[in-house]
C-alpha cells in the first residue's frame, strides 16, 4: 500500500490490524536500543510532532466525513527493531506550489530533498539491495503523486519525510505529510 493513499476510516481500521499483525510478528526488545522494554503506539490522529514537520500556516485537518479521522500514528517496537506510521492530511486555501515551497523548505532539515512528482521511470536510484543498507540514501523508487499532484521526500530509506500535495477539489490545495520509519538492531 502507497503511503500516500489513505483510505477512508474503514481503511484506516484495516491499516490498523494490519500494523498489528506487523508488530506482533516483530521481534522485541529496545525503541532504537535507548529504552529496554517492547512499545506500542496506535491512534486514529497525528500532530505535528509525531509528523516531524509543522502544519502549513492557515492550515486545516482534512476530513472526507465528520467521522473520518484527520491522521493515523502507529509505532511498535522491540529486539532493537521498529517500524512508525504517521500520517496527517491537510487542507489549504492557497495554491499547491505555494504549500509546496514551503514543504521543501521545512524537509531540508531532514537531509535533500528529492522532488519525486516528475520522475522518469526509467531512471535506475540506487544500487541492488541499497534500501537494505542502514542509512541507503532515500530514492524515489517507485513513489510517485496522483496524477497532477506534487511528491517531495527527505530522510534515509529507514527514516522518511513525504508531503504529498493535490489541488483541492474547489480550489487550494489538499495535502498529507507523512513519517515513515523503520530500523533493526
Amino acid at each position: 500500500m502507497s503511503p500516500l493513499r489513505l483510505p477512508a476510516p474503514p481503511g484506516f481500521v484495516r491499516l490498523f490490524f494490519a500494523l498489528m499483525a506487523l508488530a506482533v510478528a516483530l521481534p522485541w526488545a529496545t525503541l532504537a536500543q535507548k529504552e529496554k522494554g517492547v512499545g506500542l503506539t496506535m491512534s486514529g490522529d497525528a500532530d505535528p510532532k509525531d509528523i516531524g514537520l509543522p502544519l502549513y500556516p492557515g492550515s486545516r485537518r482534512h476530513k472526507e466525513k465528520d467521522e473520518d479521522s484527520a491522521g493515523i500514528n502507529f509505532g511498535a517496537w522491540g529486539s532493537g527493531a521498529g517500524v512508525k506510521l504517521a500520517v496527517l492530511k491537510m487542507e489549504s486555501d492557497d495554491s499547491p506550489d505555494k504549500v509546496a515551497g514551503y514543504y521543501k523548505k521545512k524537509l531540508a532539515k531532514y537531509g535533500k530533498v528529492l522532488d519525486c512528482s516528475h520522475v522518469d521511470p526509467s531512471a535506475k536510484e540506487g544500487g541492488p539491495n541499497e534500501s537494505d543498507k542502514k542509512d541507503a540514501p532515500l530514492t524515489c523508487g517507485d513513489d510517485k503523486p496522483d496524477k497532477g499532484g506534487l511528491l517531495f521526500k527527505s530522510g534515509t530509506q529507514q527514516d522518511q519525510h513525504l508531503v504529498s500535495i493535490q489541488a483541492g477539489p474547489h480550489g487550494g490545495s489538499m495535502f498529507q505529510l507523512v513519517h515513515s520509519a523503520h530500523w533493526d538492531k
